[in-house]
């Protein structure tokens, strides 16, 4: 039934897809043959008609915007899930990394396209601000309100700077709550900052008063959006694997922790002497304990059961993967066992590691071995939170085993497909109808894009960004601020690779220094915020709140103060 139900939405989106755009010159004889709804009034040559009559009042088009509004929220919805059900299927990687991002700015970039298509040269130079207002709306939306409203719904109680899981208690305290973010969320915003240098460079004519080197900045930055585009996605393919070496590694660093801790409070002396130096005597004391058939050498057996005897807080690794690490640290001759030689070698490295990475060194780390061990047993379980690993191994209430992959590919590639095909019959029916309400209302197109449409368009994203940083962890926190800078970044690079190109093909005139101005600021922001922290406090919601209304005005004032252009 459900099937069925796609296949009959898919079918009246074509059969109105095909009726949209029908262009009718109105000449005086005709005038009364084709009626547009509107007594005493006429068309202009190269009005569109989506499905619904066409109008000329501000009240009938704010109608229309809502209906093609609430289609393009349609297809964007129809993206989400179909992009969510085939990463069920496939996982990340390509997916992951390449079709989700460019799917998820595609009704965006529908919109900028026909917006810089219609008509001749001159409508598209009037029409193109519709595109730069959904850009800049749609970023400036995501950075702020919706980042915003996503510290505050996923706030929890913060200890030593670090959100306790499904922990609430504090109320809307501006400090001790808030959210905490793994660090792949901080190099998401790094790369959301860098996203915008082609704004910086198709500017720099205006910035120099130049304007004979317009075309050639347009080109040389779709030329970098592009090749930036390419980048992303490649990084966003392999990132998956990226992530588990460095929590690979960071798991071995906390078992290292875990057994100096251990070996400390089993030692029959200090395991440093009174200058700060590894206690060779100590250590080899240690290496008797540990032997348990006495023969000079540690198996695999022997360290299995020592990893097994040390409490590491519930953190979750496999204990056979961390012994053939530790034979790695140890075992220099590759038998597959450590001797004593190998053990105090090994100890004493972990020892200077645990020293340098905890900043405890020279004659006082003696005496207060323990507490440098705390610290360093400390800093490691935070490193291994902060990569994002899926908590002790359980998985999300959204995981689990897939039913029916066959069905499930077929259901995603139909919502993908309708999805796509609302997008692009509509996409052109909602730009006319926000000029025409601008030409109604006096508004300036850009504002009423850079408010309206971004609801359109990243409705279903926002939605979902807020419901998901609901659950109040780290890792869905870190998910969701995550996806919130990838959405940004597809804008920055494949939203404006588009628009570029249809500047640079078209010959059409780029002047939108404020809009570029906002969006630098936005970006740059919350880009330099996020980039060296991974724990916001409920008091930064306000910063990303009142960047909206400071984006909104600050455009105004340029434009129709300043005159910037």
């Amino acid at each position: 039934m459900r099937l069925r139900s796609l296949f009959s939405l898919l079918f009246l989106v074509l059969f109105t897809s095909s009726a949209y755009a029908r262009y009718v010159a109105v000449h005086p004889s005709s005038a009364d043959l084709i009626s547009d709804g509107i007594s005493g009034g006429s068309l202009d040559s190269g009005s569109t008609y989506g499905f619904m009559p066409c109008t000329k009042t501000a009240l009938g088009n704010v109608f229309l915007i809502l209906v093609y509004g609430f289609l393009m929220f349609t297809a964007a919805t129809y993206l989400s899930a179909g992009s969510e059900l085939l990463l069920e299927i496939l996982g990340p990687g390509i997916v992951g990394g390449l079709f989700l991002p460019m799917l998820g700015a595609l009704p965006d970039a529908m919109l900028i396209m026909v917006s810089g298509l219609s008509g001749d040269a001159a409508t598209a130079q009037s029409q193109v601000s519709v595109g730069m207002g959904l850009l800049a709306g749609s970023t400036v939306m995501l950075l702020t309100v919706i980042w915003g409203t996503c510290t505050v719904v996923g706030k929890c109680d913060l200890r030593d700077n670090i959100a306790l899981n499904n922990q609430d208690t504090k109320g809307f305290h501006l400090k001790d709550s808030g959210v905490t973010v793994d660090v792949w969320t901080s190099y998401a915003a790094r790369i959301m900052a860098i996203s915008v240098i082609p704004f910086v460079i198709v500017q720099l004519p205006q910035v120099l008063n130049s304007t004979s080197g317009r075309h050639l900045a347009v080109l040389i930055a779709l030329i970098l959006s592009v090749l930036m585009l390419i980048s992303y996605c490649v990084y966003q393919v392999f990132q998956p694997w990226i992530q588990r070496r460095r929590l690979a590694f960071a798991k071995h660093k906390h078992v290292i922790s875990g057994i100096l801790r251990h070996l400390k409070q089993h030692a029959l002396g200090r395991l440093l002497d009174d200058e700060g130096q590894p206690d060779e005597h100590v250590i080899r004391k240690l290496f008797d304990t540990i032997d348990a058939n006495k023969d000079g050498r540690l198996s695999a057996t022997e360290l299995k059961a020592l990893i097994i005897g040390i409490s590491f807080e519930d953190i979750d690794f496999d204990k056979d993967d961390a012994v053939g690490r530790v034979l790695q640290d140890f075992d220099k001759t590759l038998d597959e066992e450590v001797d004593q030689e190998e053990f105090v070698r090994g100890i004493k490295h972990w020892l200077i590691q645990a020293m340098g990475a905890s900043g405890h060194s020279g004659p006082d780390a003696g005496p207060r071995t323990m507490k440098f061990l705390d610290h360093f047993h400390v800093q490691t379980k935070r490193e291994h939170a902060l990569l994002g690993d899926n908590e002790n191994g359980e998985n999300d209430e959204e995981s689990g085993e897939v039913a029916d992959p066959k069905w499930i590919t077929i259901k995603a590639a139909l919502l993908l497909l309708l999805g796509a095909a609302i997008a692009a019959a509509f996409a052109d029916p909602l730009v006319d109808t926000v000029n025409n309400f601008s030409a109604a209302t006096g508004i300036p197109s850009f504002f009423i894009s850079f408010i309206a449409l971004p609801l359109a368009t990243n409705s279903s994203e926002a939605v979902s960004a807020i419901i998901f940083a609901s659950r109040k962890k780290i890792r869905t926190a870190s998910l969701t601020f995550s996806e919130l800078c990838g959405g940004v970044t597809m804008n920055n690079i494949l939203c404006l690779s588009v628009f570029l190109a249809i500047v640079y093909v078209r010959g059409l005139t780029w002047n939108f220094s404020s809009e570029v101005l906002v969006i630098l600021i936005v970006c740059l922001v919350m880009g330099c915020f996020a980039s060296f922290r991974t724990t916001y406090p409920l008091w930064t919601c306000f910063i990303a709140y009142l960047l909206y209304p400071f984006s909104l005005g600050l455009v105004y004032i340029l434009d129709y103060w300043f005159g910037w252009s």
